[in-house]
C-alpha cells in the first residue's frame, strides 16, 4: 500500500490501473494534437512567423524535440488512412507509440502497406518490438528503397568530440542502425552493475563502459592523479579497481599524499 496525497492510500494494483488510464488519456490528447498539427501544416502560419517548416515551428513553440514533432505530424497526416489503427488506439488495444510506427511505415511503403496485418502485430508487441517488425516489413516490401535508406544513414554517420576548458569532453554523434547496434552490443556487457553497492545510473555506467572499451583496445592515456587514500576509498568499486590496476603498472605516477604535483 502507498499513501498518495492527503490521506489517500492506493494499492499497487490500483496504481497500475491509474497509470493505464492516464496513459490512455494522454494518448487521446496526442491523437488530437497530431490532427491539429496536420491541419496547422496546411497553413502558412509557420512561414509567416519565420520558421523553416511546420516541424520547426512545432518543436520551438510547443517545446518538443524534432523527432516527437515529426512523429505527431506523420500520424496526423495519415489518420484517414489508418482507421483501424486509430480505433484500436481509442479502445486501448495499442498506444500512440504504435500509431507513430504505423504512420512512418505507411509513409515509407504507401503502395504495399498492409494495415490489418501490421495491426495484429501491434496488438501483440511492445512499441519497440513493433518498430523492428515494421523495419522487416519495409525491407520485404521495398528492398531497394530500404537499402537506399540504410545507405543514406551510413553516409550521415558522424562523431564530434568537443573539449571543454576543464579538459572534459562532450560527445555528439549519429550512427546508422547497424553501427549503433554494434556499439550498444559492445558497451552493454561492460555497463552492468559491478555489485549491489554500485549506485551508478545507466547513463554513467555506459560512459564508464565506453572509456573501459577504449582503454582495452588503445594505448592508455598517460595522466597524473594526486589524491589522498581517503578520497580514493570513497570511489565506486569499479573505479577503484581501474585505478589500482593503473597504480601497479605505473607506480611513479601515483601519489597518496594530498600535496600538489610538481
Amino acid at each position: 500500500m502507498l499513501e498518495v496525497g492527503v490521506g489517500m492510500v492506493y494499492s499497487g494494483e490500483l496504481l497500475g490501473y491509474k497509470l493505464i488510464g492516464l496513459r490512455q488519456a494522454i494518448d487521446s490528447l496526442e491523437l488530437e494534437f497530431a490532427q491539429a498539427a496536420a491541419d496547422f501544416a496546411h497553413t502558412n502560419e509557420y512561414d509567416e512567423q519565420g520558421s523553416t517548416s511546420p516541424i520547426d515551428w512545432i518543436r520551438h513553440s510547443c517545446h518538443m524535440t524534432s523527432t516527437t514533432a515529426a512523429a505527431s505530424l506523420a500520424v496526423g497526416k495519415n489518420l484517414e488512412r489508418l482507421p483501424e489503427s486509430v480505433q484500436a488506439m481509442k479502445s486501448g488495444e495499442v498506444g500512440f507509440a504504435h500509431l507513430t510506427v504505423m504512420a512512418r511505415t505507411m509513409n515509407a511503403v504507401p503502395d504495399r502497406f498492409q494495415e490489418g496485418r501490421l495491426l495484429e502485430q501491434a496488438r501483440e508487441n511492445s512499441p519497440g518490438k513493433f518498430h523492428h517488425i515494421c523495419r522487416h516489413f519495409r525491407h520485404a516490401a521495398d528492398p531497394k528503397g530500404y537499402a537506399a535508406e540504410q545507405a543514406e544513414q551510413v553516409e550521415n554517420r558522424r562523431l564530434h568530440l568537443s573539449m571543454w576548458e576543464d579538459g572534459s569532453y562532450l560527445l555528439n554523434g549519429y550512427l546508422d542502425a547497424v553501427g549503433g547496434a554494434a556499439v550498444r552490443t559492445a558497451l552493454e556487457p561492460l555497463a552492468r552493475k559491478s555489485s549491489e553497492d554500485d549506485t551508478r545510473e545507466l547513463d554513467r555506467r555506459l560512459a564508464d563502459a565506453l572509456v573501459e572499451l577504449a582503454e582495452g583496445v588503445m594505448p592508455r592515456a598517460q595522466i597524473q592523479v594526486t589524491s589522498s587514500v581517503e578520497t580514493c576509498s570513497a570511489w565506486p568499486a569499479r573505479l577503484r579497481r581501474r585505478w589500482t590496476s593503473r597504480c601497479r603498472s605505473q607506480p611513479r605516477r601515483w601519489s597518496d599524499s594530498p600535496a600538489k604535483a610538481a
